[in-house]
């Protein structure tokens, strides 16, 4: 099934992270907003993934970065390096189809971000 996943959100990010623009795919990330082991149901649900970089899937996985409502990027007051703080209020590259599910944002907001 992750197979299906990565598959699934990478070519609807056009195999480019949703932050950055990295094209590479040995690099990408299909990242799962609320994680694989809290969401028995929505595991393998393509609304529930962002096509991230092998950085910035860390910082999402990690609390340091999240989207609002407006899929902008958040980044935690914790973070002081550049190749993240940059991209602060930044909107995120929309994906062709399998838009970011709010209520999984939501989720990772109130659960996993450290504001």
């Amino acid at each position: 099934g992750q197979d299906f996943f990565r598959k699934a959100v990478l070519s609807s990010y056009e195999n480019r992270c949703c932050i950055t623009g990295l094209d590479n795919p040995d690099l990408l990330v299909a990242s799962h907003i609320v994680p694989w082991k809290d969401d028995l149901v929505n595991r393998l649900n393509p609304m529930n993934g962002l096509c991230l970089n092998a950085l910035h899937d860390r910082a999402f996985d990690k609390g340091l970065i999240t989207l609002n409502n407006d899929y902008r990027v958040v980044v935690s007051r914790s973070v002081d390096h550049e190749l993240i703080t940059r991209f602060s209020n930044i909107p995120i590259t929309l994906p062709r189809r399998f838009l970011p599910g709010r209520e999984f944002l939501e989720v990772h907001r109130s659960s996993i971000f450290n504001a």
